[in-house]
């Protein structure tokens, strides 16, 4: 089964909110995981071809974004909100352009009907929740936040929720998953407040941007990445069960990558077949060369 080594290792060594994702089959899934430094080892390199395939689940041609903010923490955000908002609002294009050329880096991964994904995003903006948190932050619980706080969601829209509470010991930054909400098919996901916390930290050097910021927008990145390619976990991936931002977790190509607003983010690159198959992208851990952000990348879906 595709994350049952995952579950395995949730229950093993993660603290109870994601123990008890792993061991209750009616929870939303937990899928890619974006591990902290020095548990890449879990992202296994793939037996034979490391290209990912296609496994006949549907992918996001277009998304629709809203992010939530929860927990009492956000009352003093520093620059996080207004940071990711700028991030999600040019990571991609609401105008049919052509987005940024780190979002187009998923752009050749499409479905049995010939849709592609693209950098089509439109980003309604952010809510604030500032009430307690749980103290089991199970994907049901961040599911039950998102269905509170988006009355009317769009079918296959993704609502990330950043809560304001620290990993402690949990061995992951962020994840993704699927459920349903009030009826209509959505996409979510969850990131921990990464102020301070070195095993999530890229440890960029971009100006004018906190720590805490630096590191949420390189996990957005993974996530939404993964979200666009690999909804649901039945769409793309390798033989291993890796997405494509876990194929290239961790390792960057540059200092940074430029989005349409000109700002620079510190964002690890995807898996590209393209790029593999090609001999035109840089090394992940494993010393695959196939990762790209980007800038690196001549490939026929980046213009």
């Amino acid at each position: 089964m595709k994350w049952a080594w995952v579950a395995a290792f949730l229950l093993s060594s993660l603290p109870l909110p994601a123990q008890e994702a792993a061991g209750n089959t009616q929870e939303p899934p937990v899928l890619g995981p974006h591990w902290e430094r020095g548990l890449s080892e879990l992202s296994k390199p793939a037996s034979g071809s490391p290209d990912m395939s296609y496994h006949a689940g549907p992918i996001l041609p277009s998304v629709t974004i809203k992010a939530i903010f929860w927990g009492p923490g956000w009352s003093s955000p520093a620059d996080k909100i207004t940071g990711l908002d700028k991030w999600y609002k040019y990571v991609g294009t609401t105008s049919g352009g052509n987005g940024s050329k780190y979002d187009a880096t998923v752009n050749e991964y499409n479905d049995t009907s010939g849709h592609n994904v693209t950098t089509a995003t439109t980003y309604q903006g952010h809510v604030i929740d500032t009430s307690a948190l749980p103290a089991r932050l199970s994907p049901t619980a961040v599911l039950a936040e998102v269905c509170k706080e988006i009355p009317k969601p769009v079918t296959n829209g993704y609502y990330p929720v950043y809560v304001s509470s620290k990993r402690g010991n949990a061995g992951y930054c962020a994840y993704h998953s699927a459920a349903s909400c009030h009826g209509t098919s959505i996409e979510f996901g969850f990131f921990f407040n990464l102020d301070g916390d070195p095993g999530c930290d890229p440890g960029s050097t971009v100006g004018g941007e906190s720590q805490g910021l630096q590191a949420l927008a390189n996990v957005t990145g993974h996530e939404l990445s993964e979200t666009r390619s690999d909804p649901r976990g039945n769409a793309w991936f390798d033989s291993s069960g890796n997405e494509n931002g876990d194929k290239c977790a961790w390792t960057f190509g540059g200092p940074y990558v430029t989005f349409m607003d000109g700002t620079h983010w510190k964002i690890q690159g995807n898996w590209s077949n393209y790029a593999f198959d090609h001999n035109t992208g840089y090394r992940n851990s494993s010393g695959e060369k196939g990762c790209v952000d980007g800038t690196n990348y001549p490939g026929p879906y980046i213009r």
